[in-house]
Formats: structure tokens, C-alpha cells, sequence
């Protein structure tokens, strides 16, 4: 078993050996002396954000925390299973048919929207990526390491699609308007501006989880394949829960929940994503999981470590030979696997600490985060 990190009402699940950094940790120590905060918890990905830590989960009892999940409400993972061959996969080809899907759905797609998600406000913004470190995936099977536990239907040979995105415009002018209302002090639970925010928190989710759907059709629509979704996820949301015994509300920014069965957690996009099964039992860890590798740099030190050692057009090849789509010069440094940790570390940490099972490895294939110049929050 791996030895999480404990203080007070502070846990950090780690391995001796994974590196978090000084700044992440005094975030979380920040978010755990809130009102009414019982308990906080970061996962092996903790990493600094903008006041509050990514890659961890948040008690609180009697009052909440809008700015903790961020303004990405609904952010998530969602797979999917298209009927691609992955014997027969060529990136370049595949790219070359994708082309680029930054554009807002044409009218075409328009009755499919509105049986998804009709008569929003935002609905402009449906099917489209994002920035920072959105992206969607074709991932090939690398290892599997426990058959009966895959999802029903689950086919080896066929590649897998993984969908990263959130509410887009939409979490950020939910978060903008709270913030110039109440700043960062929260909300009780019992007052009508708390019903208001749980309102339109739950339109980012609705907005998300459409968003993520409409993405994956439009893929398979370009390949002219079909596919199924497997699994789709939130990783930064707010939702009441009991830990503990005690009734509260669960915060979560960047931490996948461990009790909707199998999820997904991806490394950076030139290296692995697994499978896993939480474990029955994570009350230690607030019931919730790492989202990802975490980021190893900030955004505006990526170009001048790497640029002497790498041109744009290198890292549009991993090390696994799978195409990065990315049109971006300054993205295409920013979300280099060599800014993030390595994802086995983090898998490892959260294994030893008996959170989860690993259940399959998959390896990328071809990874679309923009066509052209985009800019957006993670």
C-alpha cells in the first residue's frame, strides 16, 4: 500500500516519489482553512491553477465554493467506440480526413442540437474543443490487463475515441458573474443565491456532457464511421454528498469521481491513458481520483525550455508516432508531454494507495486539439 500524505484535515495522495509542486500544496492548504471546509484532498496530478489547486476535491459543510470548480464547469472525459479498424489506422490519413473542427456545427446539425440540448443560449458553442488543454484522441489498445472488467461491449480492435472538453464560454460567464456578486467567500447553502448558482451550475453540465457528444458525431461524421460512447464523465463539478457521515457538498476541480464505475484518466497526448476501476471504498481520497498527468510547467515557461531543443512542426510527432493536430504555435509548447508528469507515476500512486485497478492501457493515434489559432481556458 502507498502512504497518502495526512495532516489535520488535509490528505495528498502520493507515492515518496511523486513530485508535487511546494506551490500546489500551499494552494490546498489555503482551500482547507475556508469556512466551514471540513475536508480537502489532492490527488497525485495536484498542480498550481489560478489561486486554487487542479487535481483535488473539497468538503465543506453547510456552504459551498463556486470559485473552487472554476470556470469550466462540466469539464470532463468522455469515450467513445468508433468502428475504426486500429489494425488499419493511419494517422496522416486520419487527420487529413478530420481537417478542422474549430468552426462552429453548420445548419445542418442544427436539428441534432436541439434534440440534444434545446433552446440555449450557448448552443453556438456546441461541438467545439476549446483551448488550454482540451483535445480529443483516437487511442489504440496497448495492454489489457484485466478482461472481465472492461466495459460491456468493449472491442480491442477498434479504436477508441477520448473527448476532453467543458462549457466552453458559458462555466466562465457563470464564474464572472458570481465572482463580481459575492468575490471568493462562497455561499450558504440555504439561500436563494445558492439555489440560483446550483441552477445554472447544472445547465454547464448539461451544456458539457451535449458538448462532448457533439464533438465525438462530428468526428465519426467526418470518417463517415460509427461509434458508441462508452463512459462520459465530469471532473470539475459541485454536488452534495456524505462523507464521513455528515452531509456536505463535494467540490471537485480537476479530480474524476471514483463512484460512476470504469473511468478514464489520459496522460499528455505522447503518452499513455488507462482504464481503471476505482476501488469500492475511497472516502479517504473525498471519493474522487486524479483527472489526468498534471502539469510539470507553467504555460509561460513551456516555449523557453523546450524551443532550442524543439521546432513547432517536431512535436506534431510523438514518440509513439501518432500525429498531434495543433495549429497553435504557442499551444503546441504549452501542452508538450514534456510539460506534464509522466501518467504511470501518477497511476502507480493511486494504485498503491488502493483507490484503483488498472484495467486497460491505451496508446495514442492521433490527437486533435486545434485547427487553427484558439485561445480558451482549460
Amino acid at each position: 500500500m502507498g502512504n497518502p500524505i495526512s495532516n489535520n484535515n488535509i490528505t495528498i495522495i502520493a507515492d515518496s516519489d511523486t513530485w508535487i509542486e511546494g506551490r500546489a500544496v500551499q494552494q490546498l492548504e489555503t482551500t482547507a482553512k475556508l469556512p466551514q471546509m471540513l475536508r480537502v484532498a489532492g490527488m497525485p496530478d495536484l498542480h498550481p491553477g489560478r489561486g486554487y489547486p487542479v487535481g483535488a476535491a473539497f468538503f465543506s459543510v453547510g456552504r459551498f465554493y463556486p470559485a473552487l470548480i472554476g470556470n469550466d464547469i462540466g469539464c470532463g472525459m468522455a469515450l467513445w467506440q468508433t468502428d475504426l479498424s486500429a489494425a488499419k489506422a493511419k494517422p496522416a490519413k486520419l487527420a487529413g480526413q478530420l481537417g478542422s473542427i474549430d468552426a462552429p456545427l453548420d445548419a445542418g446539425w442544427q436539428a441534432r442540437i436541439d434534440e440534444i440540448l434545446p433552446n440555449h443560449p450557448f448552443q453556438t458553442a456546441l461541438g467545439t474543443i476549446g483551448g488550454g488543454n482540451h483535445f480529443a484522441e483516437l487511442q489504440t489498445v496497448d495492454t489489457v490487463y484485466h478482461t472481465d472488467l472492461l466495459p460491456a461491449g468493449f472491442q480491442t480492435d477498434r479504436l477508441q475515441l477520448l473527448v476532453h472538453s467543458g462549457s466552453r464560454g458559458l462555466g466562465q460567464e457563470i464564474l464572472r458573474r458570481h465572482v463580481e456578486r459575492f468575490g471568493h467567500k462562497g455561499l450558504a447553502e440555504s439561500g436563494t443565491d445558492a439555489a440560483d448558482y446550483l441552477a445554472e451550475h447544472q445547465s454547464a453540465l448539461d451544456f458539457a456532457r451535449a458538448n462532448r457528444i457533439l464533438i465525438a458525431e462530428r468526428m465519426l461524421a467526418q470518417w463517415h464511421v460509427g461509434g458508441e460512447c462508452l463512459l462520459d464523465v465530469h471532473h470539475n463539478f459541485l454536488q452534495q454528498a456524505e462523507i464521513g457521515g455528515q452531509t456536505g457538498w463535494l467540490h471537485r476541480k480537476g479530480a474524476t469521481p471514483s463512484d460512476c464505475g470504469i473511468v478514464v484518466i489520459p496522460g499528455s497526448r505522447g503518452d499513455y491513458s488507462y482504464l481503471v476501476k476505482p476501488a469500492a471504498d475511497c472516502t479517504h481520497s473525498l471519493n474522487s481520483l486524479a483527472h489526468g498527468a498534471g502539469r510539470k510547467w507553467q504555460r509561460g515557461e513551456c516555449k523557453g525550455r523546450l524551443s532550442h531543443k524543439y521546432s513547432a512542426d517536431s512535436l506534431r510527432r510523438t514518440a509513439f508516432g501518432s500525429v498531434v493536430v495543433c495549429e497553435d504555435k504557442a499551444l503546441i509548447f504549452e501542452e508538450a508531454p514534456q510539460a506534464y508528469k509522466s501518467i504511470d507515476g501518477v497511476i502507480a500512486a493511486m494504485a498503491n494507495a488502493g483507490l484503483i485497478e488498472p484495467v486497460a492501457r491505451l496508446k495514442p493515434v492521433l490527437t486533435y486539439k486545434t485547427g487553427g489559432n484558439c485561445g480558451g481556458e482549460a
